[in-house]
């Protein structure tokens, strides 16, 4: 795995990293679907990683960061991306498992124990377990990145009325991560950004992960929008993000490939017994739903048969024991214990795709694709999701 991990990604043809002759091979068909989402248009850039608890078995990047052939070929372990809302549980939901692991946090508690200023009708009932499983009962999401200073801005989240039932149903809402991100700020005495680095980042060898990047590493930061032909990088491609100084509970982190992949090996790691970086017993409940929370667990979201019947960002092949999360920029994290496999699938989808139509749509059956491709590489496609399950 060291090896593997500190080895430098040479560039091929095509704009692909080479890695060993024997992994291509048996993840030929994880090449074919992430190759068909830049041919289509979908993204200009890529990187995959698929591994397990201790060990990394695959590691690769594809295309360029802009649609330019000149621009950088993505590499896994140096090229920055924006993670969008995989900082929900990378930054805010893991920072909050450490403070909960110490009894600093009582996750049932109400979030007014923390943050008095959260007041309105029925918001006392309102917990922080219901801000990570997102049932709440507040909006989906609101404009205020139209307030003068992230002060206001803070202010005007606090005074959001609900829109529903407390705790009986989920609606996915950045609203509520970044009042997690605040109770954080407010417990820890510390900025969301020093708190998940010192208790989360640094304990797992995540070295390259940051809110803010700093102006030397931009060079490495993969574009994620481009404005009046300009590429933008090295900040937040959120606009409430931005307002809030690029630190903020729903978005603002970026990482390498191969640090989400560190990140994804802990969770894999957890026993009832021990866990790298926190209570293990705390770590655990992360993973619980409830009838209430339908496929939200507590910061993690789980595969679910839409509707149209369009497959599960995870795959088709995704099984019960399947945990993830997906961010608007093009990112995806997902991790099933049970058959010990993580997959880091990261993309630039938000920079000017050439799609026809939306790029989400294109992009979801993309992540199925190689989702798929790596289990059946891994004879882990054993019990496929169904519309009952």
């Amino acid at each position: 795995m060291r090896s593997l991990l500190r080895a430098p990604f040479l560039i091929a043809l095509l704009g692909v990293s080479t890695v060993p002759v024997h992994a291509q091979s048996r993840f030929g068909a994880v090449d074919v679907a992430v190759r068909a989402g830049i041919t289509r248009g979908v993204y200009p850039g890529a990187v995959v990683v698929v591994g397990r608890a201790d060990t990394v078995l695959y590691a690769r990047g594809y295309g360029h960061f802009t649609w330019s052939a000149k621009s950088p070929v993505p590499d896994p372990e140096t090229a920055l991306w924006d993670l969008a809302s995989l900082s929900k549980v990378l930054g805010t939901a893991s920072a909050l498992a450490v403070l909960a692991a110490d009894r600093r946090v009582d996750l049932d508690a109400s979030v007014q124990t923390y943050l008095p200023e959260f007041a309105g009708i029925g918001k006392e009932r309102v917990t922080v377990r219901m801000l990570l499983d997102h049932t709440s009962g507040l909006p989906a999401y609101a404009q205020l990145y139209r307030s003068a200073s992230s002060a206001e801005a803070i202010a005007r989240l606090f005074e959001i009325p609900l829109q529903r039932t407390v705790g009986m149903s989920p609606i996915y809402s950045d609203l509520n991560a970044m009042l997690a991100g605040l109770v954080i700020e407010r417990v820890s005495g510390q900025g969301l950004d020093k708190f998940a680095e010192a208790t989360v980042f640094i304990p797992l060898g995540m070295r390259a992960t940051r809110y803010r990047p700093a102006a030397i590493d931009k060079v490495r930061v993969v574009p994620t929008a481009l404005v009046r032909g300009q590429s933008v990088s090295g900040e937040v491609n959120d606009q409430n993000a931005r307002r809030l100084d690029g630190v903020a509970g729903h978005a603002g982190l970026f990482s390498t490939g191969l640090d989400v992949a560190r990140f994804a090996q802990s969770w894999l790691r957890i026993t009832p017994l021990s866990a790298p970086w926190a209570d293990a017993a705390t770590l655990l409940q992360f993973f619980q739903r409830t009838p209430q929370s339908g496929s939200r667990a507590l910061g993690w979201d789980t595969p679910e048969i839409s509707p149209t019947g369009s497959p599960s960002a995870f795959g088709r092949c995704a099984s019960a024991s399947t945990f993830g999360h997906t961010g608007w920029t093009g990112t995806a994290l997902w991790i099933d214990r049970e058959a010990d496999l993580f997959v880091v699938f990261l993309t630039n989808r938000s920079y000017a795709p050439h799609t026809r139509g939306s790029s989400f749509t294109q992009l979801r059956l993309v992540r199925a694709d190689v989702s798929d491709a790596v289990r059946h590489a891994l004879s882990a496609c054993v019990a496929p999701l169904s519309a009952a399950d």
